[in-house]
C-alpha cells in the first residue's frame, strides 16, 4: 500500500483483495500519513521560527534571538538571508522539501549572522557547532550544480572579512552567489 502525488491528484495503491470497507479505511490512513509527511517537509513560517529558536538553544547557547523567521519566494541566488539590524531571517522556498538537516543548517547559518554579521573564523566556528554543517553545505552545492548554477564554496579555506563576501549589503546568501551572479573572488578549484 502506498500513495504519491501526481500533479494535483493523490494516487493511492491498495491490494484488490480488500473489501470496500477495508479499502476506505486504508485510504484514509494512507492519506493522513501523506499529509503528515508533507507537513513535516513543508513547515509553515511558525514552524520555521520555532525550529530556529530550538536550533539557537541547541547550537548557539540560545544567544541568537530572531524577531522573525519566514519563507520567501523572491530569493533566486540565495538559500537564506539575514538582516542583523532588525533580527529577520528569510529562507528561500527552494529549500522546501529538502531534508530537515539541510534546512536546519541554513537556519543555523543565518542565526549565527545575528551574532556575527561577517564570515570570519569566529562565524564559521559558531556554524561548526551544527554537526551536519559540512554535509549540508555539500548537499546544497550538489543541488546548485544539478541546477547548472555557477558554484563557489560558501566556506572559504581561509575565512576572510565580511566585505570579501558582501558588497556592503546586509543580506546573506548561503550558496555563494551575489545578486546578478557576481562573485567576490575566484572560486577555489
Amino acid at each position: 500500500m502506498s500513495a504519491y502525488r501526481d500533479g494535483d491528484k493523490v494516487v493511492v495503491m491498495v491490494p484488490s483483495r480488500l473489501s470496500k470497507a477495508e479499502e476506505e479505511q486504508w485510504i484514509a490512513t494512507i492519506l493522513e500519513r501523506l499529509a503528515e509527511r508533507e507537513r513535516r517537509r513543508r513547515p509553515s513560517d511558525a514552524d520555521l521560527e520555532s525550529r530556529a529558536r530550538e536550533l539557537s538553544r541547541r547550537y548557539l547557547d540560545g544567544r541568537a534571538d530572531p524577531v522573525s523567521v519566514r519563507w520567501v519566494a523572491n530569493q533566486r541566488t540565495r538559500w537564506g538571508s539575514c538582516t542583523p539590524d532588525d533580527g529577520t531571517i528569510r529562507l528561500s522556498t527552494r529549500l522546501r522539501g529538502m531534508p530537515a538537516w539541510v534546512v536546519d543548517y541554513v537556519l543555523v547559518h543565518e542565526l549565527a549572522h545575528l551574532l556575527i554579521p561577517g564570515h570570519g573564523a569566529d562565524f564559521w566556528e559558531l556554524v561548526g557547532n551544527y554537526p551536519k554543517a559540512d554535509r549540508a553545505r555539500g548537499y546544497l552545492e550538489g543541488v546548485a550544480a544539478a541546477a547548472h548554477l555557477p558554484l563557489e564554496a560558501d566556506a572559504p579555506a581561509e575565512p576572510g572579512p565580511a566585505e570579501d563576501l558582501h558588497r556592503g549589503d546586509d543580506l546573506h546568501h548561503v550558496d555563494g552567489l551575489h545578486p546578478g551572479g557576481e562573485y567576490p573572488r575566484e572560486a577555489a578549484g
